[in-house]
């Protein structure tokens, strides 16, 4: 699925068979006023690397250093800030894989009402402490968002505590399209916005401002393949749930899109495209040897879009780094891996015979070019084995896919057996 695209219907006002009313401009630019002084205005970065790949300008915003690590906060904090007395004494729930669940904590502790939130019981644990630190009960409950936020119900039902949506309500759209208004601001001349895409509250918002103050920006969507509810609930023309979903980029890991954000998207977003493992993975490894930003893999999904050459966009071009909450074990992971689909990183297995110096001679072979060995494993004993043969297990470090591709010819050539994992 990677690169697949679903362009959207085109920009329209008004509402869809009279039920869901369009979030206005207006409507964001009252919520902008809320969050005067409580969230930051965040950074507009030049990327050279995505310049370079683009022909022409491109600049990351990153709310990847916005509070809490990430633009939830303006979303929840516009919401709960319009409670009523009455609601904030009973307190708000909410339900997120990590990053809604620090905006409402934080939001909530701000406004001076108690936050209950429901999170997957494989949730980063960082980002759950995070939001236990901002004061919040964290509960932990389901595999995903979505389980999770069947529990977040079934307490407000229960209790009368006011359900924070992480995406699917008015007022956390217009709070999160504050971030188009600063982006228009920081960069006049942008002519794409690229985000990543989950339940859709982001993109509502932005797209929203950025259509009604400059209707020939792109606004263009980005989900991971293996987690991207709206490209087929566009092509049905609603809603529409995924039987089953999993990516690393857990902060976009949702099932169905929301009914709300679902008609923002429809009638305001020029498309949604689709990006797999290995471009977020790439891209979060650029941003960070590169751009010295530290990104959760939802938030590098429009960089590795961009990346990827899964869309074609016109410069300049703003690609929002939605969140940088990253558990630091997944970070290794991810780097391993981006290593890797950069053909920097190979992991093979050599048999060769088993007689003195063999071992030397191989791991000489592979100075001689000039490649790392970060790992080795010398195995005799392998029903699969020959008598007389051995088997060595090999994690390498090259300079990229030519140097790789070299190396393991020259092996070749040389009369090693050279396996990789998915050979085997």
């Amino acid at each position: 699925m990677r690169g697949a695209s679903v362009v959207g219907a085109g920009v329209a006002g008004g509402t869809i068979g009279g039920m869901t009313e369009l979030v206005g401009l207006a409507d964001v630019r009252a919520a902008r006023d809320l969050l005067a002084g409580v969230t930051r205005t965040t950074p507009l970065e030049p990327s050279r690397p995505l310049s370079a790949a683009l022909g022409g300008p491109a600049w990351l915003k990153c709310e990847n250093l916005q509070r809490a690590g990430s633009y939830k906060v303006r979303g929840a904090y516009v919401r709960i800030c319009r409670l009523s007395e009455a609601e904030r004494s009973r307190g708000v729930v909410a339900a997120s894989a990590g990053n809604h669940a620090q905006g409402v904590a934080l939001a909530a502790g701000l406004v001076g009402t108690h936050a209950t939130v429901f999170m997957p019981v494989n949730a980063p644990l960082p980002k759950v402490a995070a939001t236990k630190g901002y004061g919040a009960q964290v509960e932990l409950v389901g595999n995903n968002v979505d389980e999770a936020l069947v529990a977040a119900q079934t307490f407000a039902e229960r209790t009368g505590a006011v359900l924070i949506h992480p995406f699917d309500h008015r007022d956390v759209i217009a709070g999160q399209g504050t971030v188009a208004l600063e982006i228009l601001e920081q960069c006049p001349d942008v002519k794409t916005i690229i985000t990543g895409v989950g339940g859709g509250g982001l993109i509502s918002g932005m797209a929203v401002a950025a259509k009604a103050l400059r209707p020939d920006v792109r606004v263009i969507g980005v989900q991971a393949a293996g987690a991207a509810a709206f490209p087929p609930s566009l092509a049905a023309g609603e809603p529409v749930r995924l039987p089953a979903f999993a990516t690393i980029a857990d902060g976009i890991a949702v099932g169905r899109p929301g009914e709300i954000t679902f008609t923002h998207v429809r009638k305001l977003v020029d498309e949604v495209v689709t990006v797999s493992e290995e471009d977020i993975s790439r891209a979060l490894l650029m941003l960070l040897e590169r751009g010295k930003q530290v990104v959760e893999p939802a938030g590098a999904v429009g960089v590795a879009a961009l990346l990827a050459g899964a869309v074609q966009v016109e410069a300049p071009v703003v690609a929002v780094l939605s969140g940088g909450n990253i558990d630091p074990l997944l970070m290794l992971r991810v780097i391993e891996h981006g290593l890797a689909a950069a053909g920097r990183y190979l992991r093979f297995t050599v048999r060769c015979s088993d007689r003195p110096g063999q071992l030397a001679s191989l791991l000489g072979e592979i100075a001689e070019h000039r490649a790392n060995v970060v790992d080795v494993e010398h195995q005799r004993v392998n029903p699969h084995l020959r008598l007389g043969e051995v088997e060595v297990a090999l994690s390498v470090e090259t300079r990229g896919v030519e140097h790789s591709d070299t190396l393991i010819s020259a092996l070749r050539a040389s009369g090693y057996q050279v396996v990789f994992a998915a050979e085997a």
